[in-house]
């Protein structure tokens, strides 16, 4: 026998040595080990994590007896409640894929997901029944709606065959806590803008959810027992795979249904917050609570923070607040952050503005993704680590995701060279830090959210009085970036910034629409490309 197959001989996989990866053993495993510690906390609402994983095996045992199995989309559409929790485990303990809708979309883009992913069940909170209605009743193939009644939503109306509680009754308290055959298996769906309008479908693996969940715990160097806000919305990559962290680690999910600076700062104080994670616009908020809701607070607080780069000025005022920031990187299709501006201690001694430079950089990936490079995307070749060549930020591996849904193509040219392409111009600093300066798909994110510019175009150029339109971002200091709009009227036209506003908020989800129009023949090329640097220029000087 060679020696290049001695480790081979009689040394295969078997069900003792190889269990395929997925966070639902993470529930198995934290019931198991600590079920009388509280695992949720929804206002006045305690429940334990024997409490929650029998509500978890119930849901997928329901979800089991309605005939969904393997392959097939369970959507949800709600706030941080307990019962979103609750789906990120059940409906993959089904054999199910978890689609998590974002909660500002309109009724046509919600209808398009539902189409497109073939969603059988929707869980729905009642806060959302106008747009789900809508939705639904495009559908010619009617999922099964199941309303969340929660007593704290405080409006809305029940659309669904039943209630939560009343579906959780069809199932089994003992369902087995179980992953899949083969952890390449889809474990979720979100869906992305893009470069276009017309949304993609991003499907993540287990695998890939097993290790980006643990990777936050190593990023973060999370201790057992965290105390999780649940700032950031859960359908954000699925919460960046938080829910699966917090789970692993035994913590507690503290529920936030809407965002205020008052019950942001009361919710980490009465609960003794220990991590929480959102955009800039988030630490805004908080920042502008007063003194009283603040000194209630007498423990230090860790959060990690993406989308635009945090201003010195805010990083500053949240340090003094006893608040650690740290600034993360990522994309739908890398599983929310895979980038870490990882802080080096000696940095500590800098003044607070540089600090705040470094702090602004994307750094470096995750411990759990393989490689990262700023590399021409024709080329292939790396830029030089100079601070100043530019290139794109690409990625490869087992946090990316398996690809877009029904749509090979677009997956293969995001896969083009063996690296997944973000899109997204940076350059690599000589300490092997990379720092994006702008953004070749010309996305906007305004408050996390990503707004398609071509998208906004396309709304604008329905209005009658719009000859010409084009979309860039401006910066904002609430929001961190807010579409404005270039415009150019048809001859003889006579239309105010108002009515163009308006206009875009009755045809296209609001927080979508510009927010500042300005009529102007717009800066062109000698071929009639729009010149968009120029309109980026002149939008932040207004």
């Amino acid at each position: 026998m060679s020696d290049a197959t001695i480790y081979d001989d009689g040394l295969g996989r078997n069900a003792a040595n190889h269990v395929p990866l997925s966070p639902v053993s993470f529930l198995a495993r934290t019931t198991a080990v600590y079920p009388d510690r509280i695992a949720v906390v929804h206002g006045p609402l305690r429940r334990t994590w024997g409490e929650t994983g029998t509500r978890c095996r119930r849901l997928a045992s329901a979800l089991s007896r309605r005939g969904v199995a393997k392959g097939m989309t369970v959507a949800i559409m709600a706030p941080n409640v307990p019962e979103f929790l609750e789906a990120s485990f059940g409906v993959p303990m089904a054999g199910a894929v978890l689609n998590s809708l974002n909660t500002r979309l309109d009724a046509d883009a919600v209808a398009f997901m539902l189409k497109h992913s073939e969603a059988r069940v929707v869980i729905s909170d009642r806060i959302f029944a106008d747009v789900m209605e809508e939705a639904i009743g495009m559908l010619e193939s009617k999922p099964l709606v199941v309303d969340i009644d929660d007593p704290q939503a405080g409006g809305g109306r029940l659309i669904g065959a039943m209630t939560y509680e009343e579906f959780l009754a069809e199932g089994d308290p003992e369902y087995p806590i179980n992953g899949p055959d083969d952890e390449w298996d889809a474990i979720s769906l979100n869906y992305t803008s893009g470069t276009t309008g017309d949304p993609k479908g991003v499907v993540y693996h287990h695998r890939g959810a097993y290790l980006n969940a643990l990777g936050n715990t190593v990023t973060w160097a999370m201790p057992h027992f965290p105390v999780y806000l649940w700032t950031l919305p859960m359908f954000h990559c699925n919460g960046w795979c938080f829910p699966w962290t917090i789970t692993a680690m035994a913590g507690t999910h503290v529920c936030l249904r809407a965002l205020s600076s008052e019950a942001i700062l009361d919710a980490v104080a009465d609960n003794e917050v220990t991590h929480l994670c959102g955009a800039p616009i988030v630490m805004n908020m908080m920042l502008g609570g007063d003194d009283a809701h603040w000194d209630r607070i007498k423990h230090s607080v860790q959060m990690l923070t993406a989308a635009s780069a945090p201003p010195a000025a805010v990083l500053e005022r949240m340090a003094a607040r006893g608040v650690d920031v740290t600034h993360v990187y990522g994309l739908t299709e890398v599983y929310g952050p895979a980038m870490v501006c990882a802080w080096n201690p000696d940095w500590n001694a800098l003044d607070m503005e540089d600090q705040a430079t470094l702090k602004a950089r994307q750094g470096v990936t995750y411990a759990v993704q393989e490689a990262m490079m700023v590399a021409d995307p024709e080329t292939m070749e790396p830029v030089r680590p100079d601070g100043e060549m530019m290139g794109e930020i690409m990625m490869r591996g087992n946090i990316t995701m398996k690809g877009y849904l029904k749509n090979p193509k677009t997956t293969a040219k995001a896969f083009e060279g063996g690296w997944f392409h973000t899109g997204d111009l940076a350059v690599m600093h000589p300490n092997g830090y990379a720092e994006i300066k702008d953004r070749s798909k010309d996305i906007i994110i305004s408050g996390g959210e990503n707004i398609s510019t071509i998208e906004v175009e396309g709304v604008l150029y329905r209005h009658p009085d719009v000859a010409e339109a084009a979309v860039v971002a401006r910066p904002d200091e609430k929001w961190g970036e807010t579409p404005c709009a270039f415009v150019t009227l048809r001859s003889g036209a006579d239309v105010s910034e108002d009515a163009i506003i308006a206009f875009c908020r009755d045809n296209m989800a609001h927080f979508k629409c510009p927010k500042t129009v300005v009529f102007a023949e717009l800066p062109k090329t000698s071929t009639g490309k729009v010149q968009k640097f120029v309109l980026r220029q002149q939008a932040a000087e207004l």
